[in-house]
């Protein structure tokens, strides 16, 4: 996937062979962005974290004054606790397993842009909560005179909530130097060949061994309203069952219709039947509806067709965190057995 990642950041030793020798003495800058992590699987620094994560407007997309009181009254006074055991059920020797994997996928790029170009290119990550925190990151980035800044979200399906509100911080704080680089974003890549191909590469093996019944792909959920507002016409996401089946200019931000790309893309790829495979969302959160179906109701569908062995894969992610290790190999899986199943197989993330 080293090389993969290059080829999605568009590097190519062609593309990026030096045109002079004083735009060869500066470097080009990569910031790779993710969600973010507590700093440690207390409640102290859970409540932080989910402070900070669903105090931005573009997660919970409500009047001030709503968020605020959700916040405060409803959310941080009883959930902290809860996440700070589960974070405890999957946190690593060096961290949370989003961070781990992520410092891995970090030094993997500087490794493959080296042997591409040695001393050429400075690969940063950042968090768009927590630490290393994207203000931080960009500060000391800035100070090394960039010839340019690729910023690449790890989100592989756009949304607001993630890829965009990453953007915004970046960019913003960007924005903020006298002399503001080149900037280069990267689109999401749901349907990247080099994307696709990875997760193949992970998941074939495992479910050649593991011979399931049926392969779900199961996706973070979203708000309802989340997608519609993406939509650039007004009137197409959410309107019809097929909607999400074909990309075009009206969904072309939906993160549900690039959720079904990633999942049509990974069926053909991995060779599987159609008829044996599904897709479902998860991790919802509060009363408002949430794109569908949902994960936790799917399985005991499944169940009831008599399905046992069933094989898990959440590409909506490409480094294990609490939403995979937890909520799919943990209480997934427990609620798969209480439904009568034999066997759930998470099938790890990229990492």
């Amino acid at each position: 996937m080293r090389s993969g990642w290059c080829k999605i950041l568009g590097v190519t030793n062609q593309a990026f062979s030096l045109p002079t020798k004083a735009a060869g003495a500066r470097p080009i800058g990569v910031l790779l962005l993710n969600l973010g992590t507590p700093a440690a699987p207390e409640t102290p620094e859970v409540r932080a974290y989910l402070r900070e994560f669903l105090s931005d407007p573009r997660v919970i997309d409500i009047n001030p004054l709503g968020r605020w009181l959700l916040l405060n009254l409803v959310i941080l006074p009883f959930r902290p606790a809860k996440s700070a055991a589960a974070y405890k059920a999957v946190w690593m020797k060096d961290g949370s397993p989003l961070l781990v994997y992520s410092r891995a996928l970090q030094q993997g790029v500087q490794s493959a842009l080296d042997a591409r170009n040695p001393g050429k290119f400075v690969v940063r990550l950042a968090m768009r909560y927590g630490q290393p925190s994207i203000d931080s990151v960009i500060t000391e980035l800035c100070k090394q005179d960039l010839e340019r800044l690729i910023v690449l979200p790890l989100f592989p399906q756009y949304s607001s909530a993630a890829s965009g509100s990453a953007l915004q911080r970046a960019l913003g704080k960007i924005a903020e130097s006298w002399n503001v680089a080149t900037v280069q974003t990267i689109d999401p890549f749901y349907d990247a060949p080099e994307f696709i191909n990875s997760f193949r590469d992970v998941a074939a093996p495992l479910l050649k061994e593991f011979v399931a019944d049926h392969v779900l792909f199961s996706y973070h959920g979203l708000p309802e309203r989340h997608v519609k507002k993406s939509d650039t016409t007004g009137s197409h996401c959410l309107a019809t069952e097929d909607c999400c089946n074909t990309i075009c200019p009206a969904n072309r931000f939906c993160y549900r219709a690039h959720c079904v790309a990633t999942t049509n893309a990974l069926v053909t790829a991995l060779g599987l039947v159609p008829d044996l495979c599904s897709y479902s969302f998860q991790s919802r959160l509060g009363r408002t509806p949430w794109i569908k179906p949902y994960t936790d109701l799917v399985l005991p569908q499944l169940a009831a067709k008599g399905i046992k062995r069933l094989a898990v894969l959440s590409p909506s992610f490409v480094a294990d965190c609490l939403e995979t290790v937890e909520e799919i190999g943990i209480r997934a899986r427990e609620q798969w057995k209480t439904l009568g199943g034999q066997e759930l197989m998470l099938v790890p993330s990229l990492n």
